[in-house]
């Protein structure tokens, strides 16, 4: 009896070092045990009985110092009867459970404060774990406040119909909903691609007037590259949108409506209570059909729900609008992301256009983000260029400094320009020049051409180079080689007679030179 005596007393020491630990230095149940060489099953089971004789903190309360009187304290109240056998509202113990912070361990000491003598924490561990077991069949996720916002598309469609064409448009219908207070919002769009995708997500925080800490979201093709099964990877636009928000995505597994239960119980809602009163309904415009989704959605945010007894927007002012953070400061703008090579003329090509990068980067794959406005090209995460996006199909966007020394002595070369030289060495020479530039898909290809024509003069003299654009003209032999060559062999300064043309012979598929005139 004695041994058995110091053995309990011994642990109670070991329970002063445990409750020292948890509560002082903040240690887990694992630390614990690797510190104190004591089994986590049996440190878990000494702060139960700590937890039940109300001994949550450290220091313990005076009187305590005493061994005996601990070991007495902690292994003689269990399994006493309370004397009193009040109940707590365990609705409104479901409801607070939900705010950001709040354990099941501060609600029963809540309650034993308000009822001293009441039962221990395990009873109440227990007829709680038994509320909800009654509320839901199947397991039953504790959803905390602002935690996260779930979001998925409804099966049904609504149409719309174009007053001018008659033609039918079937609208997708996103849904949004906050799981701890099942505050909804609804919103139709024309497809289930990014842009619409993105907006659905950027309208439902705006509406909720807050950010979740996440915002989980089904696998969707579009905002989801890799559906890797514990991986996923989202895709970069998306990627900017959370990063924006200070939010974090949760794509769900494929296949698993579990994963985000609230939300598919929200698309069923939105379907029986807002599309199917929409089912007689005509709408010519996307803007009519969302000004009725939200007549409606109104009217299902204020019903109050049986099981609790309040309004889902009740919930949502209760517990969690104070628990959303601040929406930032100026809205997320849309931008898409894509790869480009650049190319040796040190531009990259995007959306039929061209932009010019650092010439350093010739032949590197470049990221660029594409907004309505403003295409940026970044390389290593670092941006290298901005420009203005242009509409014009083909067209070039070139900066100076992007050119290496030798291309920027033409960077302020234009056709007026090259033109108004040649004209000063003759009339042939102008025309030829102008030849060279409009005969190209772009005048821009013609100018180092051009520029080599000209500075033929320096070494041949402007009336040798007027000769030899004359003959090039006659013969249509428009290129810088062939001048060239004319001026080295001499032929500008041959006799008209020197060389006699030769007849064309007559056919079919050769124009002549009448055809050019």
């Amino acid at each position: 009896m004695a041994r058995r005596k110091q053995v309990r007393l011994t642990d109670v020491k070991d329970i002063r070092s445990i409750l020292r630990l948890t509560h002082e230095q903040g240690l887990s149940v694992r630390a614990i045990s690797e510190r104190l060489k004591i089994s986590k099953t049996t440190i878990s089971t000494y702060l139960l009985r700590a937890r039940e004789a109300g001994l949550t903190g450290w220091p313990l309360p005076p009187g305590l110092d005493d061994d005996g009187i601990l070991q007495r304290r902690l292994f003689h109240r269990r399994g006493r009867p309370p004397q009193d056998m009040h109940e707590p509202d365990w609705g409104k113990i479901a409801s607070e459970l939900k705010r950001k912070g709040v354990t099941l361990t501060l609600l029963w000491q809540e309650y034993r404060e308000r009822h001293p003598n009441g039962y221990g924490y395990t009873w109440f561990c227990e007829r709680f774990a038994a509320f909800e077991q009654r509320a839901s069949a199947t397991f039953r996720n504790r959803h905390t406040a602002g935690a996260a916002m779930q979001t998925d598309y409804a099966g049904q469609t609504v149409p719309v119909i174009d007053p001018v064409t008659g033609e039918i448009r079937l609208t997708q219908i996103f849904v949004a909903v906050l799981p701890a207070s099942l505050y909804t919002f609804a919103y139709a769009s024309f497809t289930q691609r990014l842009p619409d995708w993105i907006e659905g997500q950027q309208r439902a925080l705006g509406f909720f007037g807050g950010v979740t800490k996440a915002i989980v979201c089904d696998n969707l093709k579009a905002g989801v590259a890799k559906p890797l099964w514990f991986e996923p990877t989202i895709n970069a636009t998306f990627a900017a949108f959370a990063e924006h928000y200070d939010t974090t995505i949760l794509p769900t597994r494929p296949k698993r409506p579990k994963d985000k239960a609230k939300v598919e119980g929200s698309v069923l809602i939105v379907e029986r209570w807002i599309l199917a009163r929409l089912r007689n309904d005509r709408f010519f415009s996307l803007v009519d059909l969302n000004v009725r989704i939200s007549q409606l959605l109104d009217d299902l945010n204020s019903r109050p729900m049986r099981r609790v007894g309040k309004s889902r927007r009740q919930l949502f002012e209760e517990i969690e609008q104070d628990a959303l953070a601040p929406l930032p400061a100026t809205p997320f703008e849309y931008s898409e992301w894509k790869s480009a090579k650049v190319h040796p003329d040190y531009h990259v090509e995007v959306d039929k256009a061209f932009y010019s990068v650092p010439h350093r980067l010739i032949g590197r794959q470049v990221d660029v983000r594409l907004t309505s406005r403003i295409v940026e090209i970044l390389h290593d995460h670092q941006r290298v260029a901005s420009h203005r996006r242009t509409s014009q199909r083909g067209g070039h966007v070139t900066v100076n400094e992007h050119m290496p020394k030798t291309h920027q002595h033409y960077a302020n070369t234009t056709p007026a320009s090259l033109i108004k030289q040649a004209a000063k060495i003759g009339r042939n020479a102008a025309i030829l020049i102008e030849r060279l530039m409009r005969d190209r898909p772009h005048p821009q290809q013609g100018y180092r051409a051009a520029q080599g024509v000209l500075s033929l003069a320096r070494r041949y003299g402007p009336e040798r180079l007027e000769a030899a654009c004359d003959r090039a003209l006659t013969i249509n032999a428009l290129s810088y080689s062939s001048v060239s060559t004319i001026l080295k062999s001499g032929l500008d300064q041959a006799p008209p007679g020197a060389e006699p043309v030769k007849p064309t012979p007559v056919h079919g598929n050769i124009r002549g030179s009448s055809y050019y005139q």
